[in-house]
């Protein structure tokens, strides 16, 4: 266990990274799990993750709430609809394969990545509109449909809630990543809301996971803060693409 630790932790430090500024770590620390441990019940091994990345999403957004005002009204509710939606998702996966949802999924990612490359303003201007009523009922259908997918299947749940809190909310990256974390959290927690009662995590995994995850998203967010958005927007298409090669690949194989 030693030896796989060496390992797991570093790439959980990335993760954090990634995961605090544009979104995407567990593209890297969920395979990780699956090659180190390859004889855990992948089941187990999604809620240790998980585990571990609610604790770094913790630190992103307060890092990021100190520095940048939030639409907490907003996210109160986007978030409370995410975590029943991540809580249904994750008992889904025992009644529906997920595999059905990927060819869904890459079609959105290339719809996403051709409307943010062909759109060189997007996501770099916070329009600084006032939340209104009608933007409350948006964020709980946001909230709702990302949480579901995130407890579902996951990968790019939070590329996709950056995205949609620019197109929808027309806030510039640096915010909708900071926005996005909150609202993930919220996921995390539906989703381990399920995993933890059912005796579904790794905890000697997940704890030393989220100190280094913790560590990392601080890394992350300070990183995040200190690009800006044209940083972030590049760090958006790259993640998209790889993701998008990702999926197709799997579906391909």
């Amino acid at each position: 266990m030693t030896t796989e630790l060496y390992i797991l932790l570093p790439l959980t430090f990335i993760s954090g990274m990634l995961n605090a500024s544009i979104g995407g770590g567990g593209l890297i620390l969920v395979p990780g799990l699956f090659a180190l441990f390859p004889r855990a019940l992948p089941a187990m091994l999604i809620a240790t993750e998980k585990c571990a990345s609610f604790v770094g999403l913790g630190t992103a957004a307060q890092q990021y709430a100190r520095r940048i005002p939030l639409p907490w009204k907003l996210l109160a509710l986007a978030g409370a609809a995410a975590f029943c939606g991540a809580h249904l998702g994750a008992r889904t996966i025992y009644l529906l394969p997920a595999s059905w949802i990927k060819p869904f999924v890459v079609v959105l990612l290339v719809v996403m990545l051709v409307y943010t490359w062909f759109k060189p303003e997007f996501g770099t201007q916070d329009a600084h509109i006032p939340i209104s009523r009608h933007d409350l009922y948006r964020g709980l259908l946001l909230g709702a449909v990302i949480g579901f997918y995130e407890g579902f299947f996951g990968p790019g749940a939070g590329s996709f809630l950056i995205f949609l809190f620019v197109r929808v909310f027309h806030f510039d990256f640096l915010r909708a990543s900071a926005c996005a974390k909150v609202v993930n959290m919220a996921t995390n927690l539906g989703a381990l809301a399920f995993f933890i009662p059912a005796g579904l995590v790794y905890y000697h995994l997940a704890i030393p996971m989220a100190v280094a995850m913790m560590a990392g998203a601080w890394a992350g967010s300070r990183l995040a803060m200190k690009g800006g958005n044209l940083w972030l927007r590049r760090l958006f298409l790259v993640l998209v693409l790889v993701l998008l090669g990702k999926l197709v690949f799997d579906l391909v194989r």
